[in-house]
C-alpha cells in the first residue's frame, strides 16, 4: 500500500523536528489537475486500431483491443510490472526472475531506463495485430495512466511481447498505489493506458517534463469536440 505523507513540525529542544504525517484515510493522491473521471468519459467507446486483440497474460483470452480517437490511442487492461533496465535494490535478477538490464529506449546519456525511478509504460512489440509506430507512438511518447480516481503521467519506455498488453514500470505502479513487486505485484484489471500521438518528453528520463506535457495534452484532449 502506498501512503502519501506530509511533514509536520514539532518543536524540540534545540530546533525543529520534522516527522511524516499520514494523509487522511481514503485521500487520493494527484499528479496535475486533470480528473480521471473526465478522461475516462472521453474513452468510454472503442474504435479499434488493432487488427486483432491482445491477451493480458499468457493463457488469458485475447480480448483487449487497442483503440483510437482523435489525438490518442488507448487500451484498458491489467498491469504487470516491468522491472527491466538499470538494476537497483528493487529491480534486479534476484527480485525479478525475468529481469533484463536493458530497455528498448535509453536516456539522453545512453544509459538504460531505471524502472524503479521512472514512470514508463510498455507497448507490445510490432506484429500483425498492431504496429504502434504507425500511430505516432515511439520512445518518450507521453501517456496518462488511469487507475481508480488517479491519473499518473508516464512515457513509453519499453517494448514487450507481441501478443500481450498491459505493463508498466515499477515506479508507475508504485505511484498508483499498485503493488510494484515484480513477482507478486500488479493488478488484474482496471487500468487505462492513454497515449498521446506524436508527443514526446525530452529528455525521456525527466519525469517533470512528462507531467507538464501530459497535463497540457490531457487538457487539450478534453477540450476537443
Amino acid at each position: 500500500m502506498t501512503v502519501r505523507v506530509q511533514m509536520l513540525k514539532l518543536a524540540v529542544a534545540g530546533g525543529v523536528l520534522l516527522i511524516p504525517a499520514l494523509a487522511p484515510p481514503g485521500a487520493a493522491a494527484h499528479e496535475g489537475t486533470v480528473r480521471a473521471a473526465d478522461l475516462l468519459a472521453r474513452v468510454r467507446s472503442c474504435t479499434p486500431l488493432s487488427q486483432g486483440r491482445y491477451r493480458s497474460d499468457v493463457g488469458a483470452p485475447a480480448d483487449i483491443p487497442v483503440c483510437g480517437t482523435r489525438g490518442v490511442v488507448f487500451w484498458k487492461a491489467d498491469m504487470d510490472i516491468d522491472c527491466d533496465g538499470r538494476p537497483g535494490a528493487r529491480c534486479n535478477e534476484d527480485t525479478d526472475p525475468s529481469f533484463t538490464p536493458t530497455t528498448a529506449y535509453q536516456q539522453s546519456d545512453g544509459r538504460h531506463l531505471n524502472a524503479e525511478r521512472l514512470p514508463f509504460v510498455v507497448v507490445p512489440g510490432v506484429s500483425g495485430i498492431w504496429n504502434y509506430r504507425d500511430h505516432g507512438i515511439r520512445g518518450g511518447t507521453v501517456a496518462a495512466v488511469i487507475y481508480g480516481d488517479q491519473v499518473r503521467y508516464a512515457v513509453v519506455g519499453d517494448v514487450g511481447p507481441t501478443g500481450i498488453i498491459g505493463e508498466a514500470s515499477y515506479a508507475t505502479a508504485r505511484a498508483l498505489g499498485i503493488n510494484p513487486d515484480p513477482r507478486r505485484g500488479g493488478t488484474p484489471s482496471g487500468v487505462t493506458y492513454l497515449l498521446f500521438k506524436d508527443s514526446r518528453a525530452r529528455p525521456i528520463e525527466d519525469h517533470e517534463v512528462a507531467v507538464a506535457e501530459g497535463e497540457r495534452l490531457a487538457r487539450a484532449f478534453l477540450r476537443r469536440s
